[in-house]
């Protein structure tokens, strides 16, 4: 612990003294616990910004439509998926190919 001097008014020094007699603790076990809890409460209060549950409860489905919101342009279109790497290996072509044409049957 490191040791440390506070000034304090005569009448909050008064009542401390009084306070740790009727404790039964030492003066600096007070000081020690006052300033704990006012540096938490200080520490909890910084730590999520003012807006952070501004749009609490407005939308429940945000994790299931995440692809949706991310990519919709301003005007509400959600451009078609592009089909992933194993969609193409699945389909039987390479990754990176473009579509087979096919060719009618004679």
């Amino acid at each position: 612990m490191k040791r440390t001097t506070i000034f304090l008014p005569e009448s909050l020094e008064r009542e401390l003294q009084g306070l740790a007699r009727r404790e039964g603790k030492p003066v600096a076990w007070f000081v020690r616990e006052a300033l704990a809890t006012y540096v938490a409460s200080q520490r909890g209060a910084a730590r999520l910004p003012s807006f952070a549950a501004i749009a609490e409860g407005v939308d429940s489905d945000v994790a299931e439509r995440h692809e949706e919101l991310l990519w919709a342009d301003p005007h509400g279109h959600v451009p078609d998926p592009e089909p992933s790497d194993s969609t193409r290996a699945a389909a039987g072509r390479r990754p990176g190919a473009a579509p087979r044409r096919r060719t009618p049957r004679r």
